[in-house]
């Protein structure tokens, strides 16, 4: 198993050139899933755990990984199908998200596949809001063409894990706080989730926020405000954009904004849960001007305040 994940930290050339690289797993016997690589820090097989009374239904209880617990999520269950037997294959995929580690129980863990992020398409607008699944793309599996299905491991994250949207005391600047009120945000982010977290976050200081759940659409609705001959500045306070998205990723979106030379100036914040020392590296390379990780609501505020403060001299002038 250690053989499938030996080289990821040689594939970070691959992110930035709107590419990726997926780890396919199966949690029954006909259905392929998968999630990035880069989200990935090893796949073991799964140990003995140890029971967490209390805990959520679709945490089966903590791993010893060498000297460290990490709590197991039942993958199967937490995106609504039968639990998984405990007689069945079963292997654990450890992930960093937001800041934290946990592992899923899945099935046989398959192979990991390069892919263009073009190449991943959202999923049907059929399987409506309630779905787990982030996007969808096709592979070629024993000579026959598969659909993998993504998993939006945000949505799952979410909801076995209380993310906080409140706004710690002091963290507001109260000579900033009517300077908020209209003002627009404009985010690209394909996991829905994400996006309720910002908005949920920014809407009662009277920002506006503009959803769009990839870079393409995004880098769309910019080029179209840019060709009806408006400010980017003056129409949005900034873009916060996710990393990893269909269509085109967040570093692709930063790139091609940065090589317009009509929006160039935007500024543009990278909100991810992917690590974040890989992340500082490449928001230095594509030129974001701030990197924060997801569901902080305290550091997505300051950010916000760190935009105003370099606008509103502009503005007094």
């Amino acid at each position: 198993m250690a053989k499938v994940l030996e080289s990821v930290d040689q594939r970070t050339q691959l992110v930035g050139e709107n590419r990726l690289e997926l780890l396919l797993f199966r949690i029954n016997a006909t259905q392929l899933f998968a999630i990035n690589v880069f989200k990935v820090k090893e796949v073991v097989k799964l140990p003995k755990l140890s029971a967490l009374p209390g805990s959520h239904p679709s945490i089966k209880g903590v791993a010893n990984i060498r000297g460290t617990s990490i709590p197991v999520i039942d993958l199967r269950a937490a995106i609504g199908f039968q639990p998984m037997n405990s007689d069945q294959e079963a292997n654990l995929i450890i992930t960093e998200y937001n800041r934290s580690v946990q592992g899923f129980m899945v099935g046989k863990v398959d192979h990991i596949i390069n892919m263009t992020w073009s190449d991943i398409m959202p999923p049907p607008k059929s399987t409506g809001s309630h779905n787990y699944l982030t996007a969808i793309t096709k592979v070629e599996v024993d000579g026959a063409t598969r659909l993998v299905s993504i998993i939006d491991v945000e949505k799952v994250l979410a909801e076995i894990v209380h993310y906080d949207i409140a706004i710690s005391d002091g963290v507001l600047d109260e000579a900033l706080v009517g300077k908020m009120i209209g003002r627009k945000i404009l985010i690209a982010d394909d996991s829905a989730t994400a996006r309720r977290q910002v908005k949920d976050t920014l809407a009662p200081l009277g920002i506006e926020v503009i959803e769009t759940s990839d870079g393409l659409q995004a880098l769309k609705l910019l080029k179209r405000w840019c060709d009806e001959g408006r400010d980017i500045n003056q129409e949005i306070l900034m873009l916060i954009t996710d990393a990893e998205m269909p269509e085109m990723d967040g570093y692709r979106l930063t790139y091609e904004v940065r090589n317009d030379k009509r929006m160039a100036n935007l500024f543009i914040t990278l909100n991810t849960s992917l690590s974040g020392s890989f992340n500082n590296a490449m928001v230095e390379k594509v030129g974001c001007d701030r990197f924060i990780s997801k569901f902080q609501p305290d550091l997505l505020v300051d950010v916000v305040q760190e935009r105003l403060r370099t606008q509103l001299p502009e503005q007094v002038n």
